[in-house]
């Protein structure tokens, strides 16, 4: 996992207007915004990865309730559509979602459904789809 940190950081895309890291109490604030707990995958991802840009996929942030990829908003959204409650949004991909559940098992949801493929943890999803792009 830390090797992935670090190639996701390496890899990262310098922009004008960085993203930033959120702060613990932040998180905290995330999980009382959806009434669920991050699975600690996704709580050390947010903080210590979540400011990497690359390519075009978008993970979900936590420091900016303003950004188009704030948690709380993304997966607001994706229940608003008929994703699962017990699932949170990890990123958005046309009209789909990949999303993690509490046990960290992440699965791509769209139109109702999830898709066969699915990943043991978000790492997996970072090495197999986020940085294979």
């Amino acid at each position: 996992m830390n090797e992935i940190i670090d190639q996701l950081q390496e890899l990262s895309e310098t922009v004008p207007v960085p993203l930033e890291l959120p702060t613990f109490e932040q998180l905290v604030e995330v999980e009382e915004q959806i009434l669920i707990g991050l699975p600690n995958d996704l709580k050390e991802f947010l903080l210590e990865a979540s400011d990497v840009i690359y390519g075009t996929i978008e993970p979900v942030t936590a420091s900016d309730p303003n950004s188009h990829t704030y948690l709380p908003e993304v997966t607001s959204y994706a229940w608003s559509i008929g994703m699962p409650r017990e699932q949170i949004a990890i990123c958005q991909v046309g009209d789909g979602f990949y999303c993690i559940n509490e046990e960290g098992e992440v699965q791509f949801w769209e139109d109702g459904d999830f898709h066969e493929e699915g990943w043991e943890s978000l790492w997996d999803w970072i090495e197999d789809v986020w940085l294979e792009q």
